[in-house]
């Protein structure tokens, strides 16, 4: 095991940043076993932990600080574009922005913990224009805990670790290989879980033009708004939409025409609504193409809280 056991020991901090820049960075490269691992093979050797936690934490903060500094500049483009990437989309901007506005930066400590909501949340933090000063507190105090969690586990369990790893010695040349390998087919896992995902959302859209004719027409159709309350507060809505986040949260009226919309990458949030509906029985049922925000491009009517 010697030969892996030294791989380890000196290249293990340089995968350790990597691996959590990337992974902290929106790439879905796992990011604790190469903490823990390197922590339990520096636990073995009778070196310190203290380093691993100190290069893991730093480039979760340095990951994070990109992320903060590109939503400042470049805002609820970059958090649309996250989303887009996202494993789920439907949930991303909704929920993040949603948790977010509900428990400000403080929700950076436990960000992490979470699986895609950390990048969101520190764009976000960029975005909404938390001080400097406030985000790298709570962000630290983030990237510690998380970090801390991965080198304590490399700690507790470094014989089951080093079990393993004596197991992968025995393949040899093979070795490394084989962990590549895992990683592919982790990535590519997580891929094709979000290729079915989108598969399952297609249907017919309802361009702008064509849903400005029928809410002239008479009756109406139905609008349904599935963003969140602080986007509508901020953005505004379309005339005569009804607010709705999913089809137990109201007593939806039967009609024979219904629009869903949101301000999500491919109308994801207004796609699975729109899939429900049609399996309680709506017949006609359609997303607006390009959401809120292409309604708003066409520079059509707008309501707004009042001033």
């Amino acid at each position: 095991m010697d030969t892996l056991l030294h791989l380890i020991a000196t290249y293990g901090l340089l995968v350790v940043f990597v691996s959590v820049f990337l992974d902290q960075g929106g790439v879905p490269i796992p990011a604790y076993p190469p903490i823990i691992v390197t922590t339990a093979v520096a636990v073995d050797a009778g070196h310190g932990w203290w380093p691993v936690l100190v290069v893991a934490t730093l480039a979760a903060i340095l990951a994070d600080w990109l992320w903060f500094l590109g939503g400042r500049r470049i805002g609820a483009r970059l958090v649309r574009l996250m989303c887009r990437l996202s494993l789920s989309p439907d949930s991303c901007v909704r929920t993040t922005r949603g948790i977010y506005a509900r428990w400000g930066a403080g929700s950076l400590t436990v960000a992490k913990f979470f699986p895609g909501f950390a990048a969101v949340a520190t764009t976000l933090a960029g975005e909404t224009g938390t001080s400097t000063r406030r985000f790298l507190l709570f962000d630290g105090i983030g990237a510690l805990l998380w970090a801390g969690v991965a080198v304590a586990l490399g700690a507790v369990f470094h014989r089951a670790v080093d079990r393993v790893l004596a197991q992968l010695e025995q393949l040899g040349h093979y070795a490394i290989p084989v962990l590549l390998g895992l990683v592919a087919a982790f990535i590519a896992w997580k891929w094709l879980r979000r290729r079915h995902f989108l598969q399952q959302l297609r249907m017919a859209r309802i361009s702008v033009d064509e849903l400005h004719r029928l809410l002239e027409g008479d009756p109406p159709p139905l609008l349904l708004d599935v963003r969140a309350p602080e986007q509508r507060a901020a953005s505004g809505w379309i005339p005569g939409a009804v607010f709705a986040h999913a089809p137990g949260d109201m007593d939806i009226p039967v009609r024979d025409e219904v629009i869903v919309y949101c301000d999500c990458p491919n109308e994801v949030s207004a796609a699975v609504l729109a899939r429900e509906l049609q399996r309680r029985g709506f017949r006609r049922v359609r997303p607006l193409a390009g959401g809120f925000d292409a309604w708003q491009a066409s520079g059509r009517q707008v309501d707004r809280l009042p001033a």
